[in-house]
């Protein structure tokens, strides 16, 4: 009886232990699992001020590579005397604020004004700062914006100096407020004249780009909020944040992702099936800049209209396309009716080029020295392009029988976080 009794004593202390050591173990992991996590909260951020150092040193580290080649850095507190702090706002962007600013007198010379782009959206690595100032780095053309130089102090303060333009961008032109309310055209503001040798110097630039440099540039986000205008009303492509180089001796660009802004992207550098990705995507860009600059009007808005169901509007290139088959009805909407005359043709020549450079197959648009060539000529000498074609609900894009937008302006973000709006940027 007493050995039982016994027994049945270590047995409920065996039990008792088990449950005991059970429970600290359980405190145990618990405690552990807790200090982890406290640990990687107050890790994380010093996890991310590494990743900032680094990618400040990556930039750094590209920057000692091109030497000379670099445009001229300044430090952050010396973009403060520039820009009086920083005072006078230009506008702001999808991935900065832009701030005028007086670089003071050199030799003698007069005090010359500036534009002071703030970056505080980046990319990883820096890249939109690094394409900036790499590519207008290596550029020297008159249809290009200048750089002036660079800030670059730590993770956040980034910065680049351009020359001021002080006619700002074309689409306060061609968009202009106030003559939309009066119900008349772009041409109101600057004259047909005028808009035709701001197409042609945008092409000299971008031909520039493509073909001139040491190092081709595709730029990848032409539209009318990235020509600026200089006293002279003289373009200068600006905004090269998304461009990217390529060898001269390589005609296509592979690309990990999409890149552009809506209503002005080419369908390739959102598809491959609809070809591949080239110079021939910066014309088909420019094309649809045209056709903004003809009709007065964004083709986004349009776009959005149409397939809201709200107006009924039909797709922009076809909207413009329809009209230059009504015998000159596009170009009397746009110049207020009356005869033929030198801005009605003007008006239709752009559009006619335009639609050729929105053509879907890449393989189908003009390069940009074929389109200074078209600039040059009669409008009589310009064929007439195919109907552009317009992807509905129903009928998808694909290789065999493409279309140059997708069916949704949803579709467009879906497929990259580049893709902007053109209110985005600026």
């Amino acid at each position: 009886m007493y050995a039982d009794a016994k027994k049945s004593g270590k047995v409920i202390l065996i039990v008792s232990l088990s449950i005991t050591f059970g429970l600290l173990l359980a405190l145990f992991l618990i405690l552990i699992k807790f200090r982890r996590r406290i640990n990687h909260s107050f890790s994380l951020p010093s996890i991310m001020d590494r990743r900032a150092s680094s990618d400040t040193a990556n930039v750094e580290k590209l920057l000692q590579k091109y030497g000379a080649l670099a445009p001229k850095r300044y430090r952050y507190s010396e973009l403060k005397k520039i820009t009086d702090s920083f005072k006078h706002k230009l506008g702001e962007g999808g991935y900065g604020a832009v701030f005028r600013g007086v670089l003071p007198s050199a030799g003698g010379g007069a005090p010359r004004e500036v534009a002071v782009k703030v970056l505080h959206h980046s990319r990883p690595n820096g890249e939109e700062f690094l394409n900036e100032v790499i590519s207008i780095g290596r550029t020297s053309h008159v249809n290009i914006v200048t750089l002036l130089g660079f800030c670059l102090e730590g993770p956040t303060r980034r910065a680049l100096v351009y020359e001021y333009m002080p006619n700002g961008s074309l689409d306060r032109y061609i968009y202009s407020s106030s003559a939309a309310a009066a119900g008349d055209p772009p041409a109101a503001a600057l004259g047909w004249e005028a808009l035709q040798e701001i197409a042609g110097g945008i092409a000299r630039g971008l031909e520039y780009l493509h073909e001139g440099c040491n190092t081709r540039i595709i730029h990848f986000d032409i539209k009318p909020q990235n020509v600026l205008l200089d006293a002279g009303l003289r373009p200068k492509i600006a905004d090269f944040g998304m461009a990217k180089l390529c060898d001269t001796k390589e005609s296509i660009l592979s690309m990990a992702d999409a890149r552009g802004t809506i209503g002005f992207i080419a369908p390739e550098v959102f598809s491959r099936g609809f070809g591949v990705v080239s110079a021939k995507s910066d014309v088909y860009s420019y094309g649809m800049l045209l056709l903004e600059m003809v009709a007065g009007g964004s083709n986004v808005r349009a776009y959005a209209a149409e397939k809201s169901g709200d107006g009924g509007e039909l797709f922009f290139p076809l909207w413009v396309y329809d009209h230059l088959l009504e015998d000159g009805g596009v170009l009397q909407m746009q110049s207020g009716g009356g005869g033929a005359g030198a801005g009605e043709e003007i008006a239709r020549k752009m559009a006619l080029i335009g639609l050729w450079c929105i053509q879907t197959v890449p393989a189908s648009r003009p390069s940009m020295s074929r389109v200074l060539e078209m600039l040059e000529r009669s409008i009589h000498e310009l064929p007439m392009p195919p109907r552009p074609y317009h992807a509905s609900p129903s009928n998808s894009p694909s290789p065999s029988h493409p279309s140059s937008y997708p069916s949704s302006t949803s579709d467009f973000t879906l497929r990259s976080s580049r893709l902007l709006t053109p209110e985005s940027t600026a």
